[in-house]
């Protein structure tokens, strides 16, 4: 199992807007807003360029000790070293994915607004486990929508870490933060933000209340 500790923001980059020198600013800036994990998101199939940026941003990840998962190719994340991958429902099975990566990787799992999908991969070997969207996204327009009730009762079920994704502010996010949200993912929010290390802080600031630990034995009820 991985060191890392799944809780605060979750940037998600936007490679359709950055090019690649801009990428890398803009995710250290996202970093030094406070970004506890990055997930590098390219749909493009320029995998010359794909394996390039993904390998900086590992470099980039390791300077700030967050870990850098890599969305959808496996391939590309032992190709570079990340630190783990997220998988989507119709992506490499998960069994494969910890095959290939090993016992320490990150292993993220879409479960969109379904709660079997998320119990099956808590049973399955996952570390980590996203519902949405909870808003409406410009990312994933037509994406199904889930509510805030559904971590509450996610918390109850499934004993990993509960990311939350789609258009969601600093606003709307503390809602889901109250509800069990150990991370909140974000891309629109922090890469089409001129300033993408303020946007990044303001969204960190929604878990600086949090003092009692969390993810821990006492909170899974199965």
């Amino acid at each position: 199992m991985s060191d890392f500790v799944l809780r605060g923001l979750y940037a998600i980059t936007d490679t359709t807007t950055l090019q690649e020198n801009d990428l890398l600013v803009a995710c250290e800036a996202a970093l030094l807003g406070g970004a506890r994990a990055l997930q590098y998101r390219d749909k493009s199939d320029d995998q010359a360029r794909r394996l390039h940026e993904a390998a900086a941003l590992v470099t980039l990840c390791e300077r700030f000790g967050v870990p850098l998962i890599v969305n959808d190719d496996l391939d590309l994340a032992v190709a570079v070293g990340a630190h783990g991958v997220h998988l989507g429902r119709d992506d490499t099975a998960l069994p494969r994915a910890r095959a290939q990566l090993g016992p320490e990787a990150l292993i993220g799992v879409s479960c969109y607004n379904d709660l079997a999908r998320a119990a099956a991969a808590c049973a399955g070997g996952a570390d980590y486990v996203a519902f949405g969207s909870f808003f409406a996204s410009a990312t994933k327009p037509q994406a199904v929508r889930a509510d805030a009730d559904l971590l509450l009762q996610a918390r109850h079920r499934c004993p990993l870490p509960l990311v939350a994704i789609g258009g969601i502010t600093p606003e709307n996010g503390a809602a889901l933060v109250a509800a069990g949200a150990d991370m909140l993912a974000v891309v629109t929010g922090i890469f089409a933000d001129p300033d993408p290390r303020a946007a990044a802080d303001r969204y960190a600031r929604l878990y600086a209340w949090l003092t009692r630990p969390i993810n821990t034995a006492q909170d899974y009820q199965p």
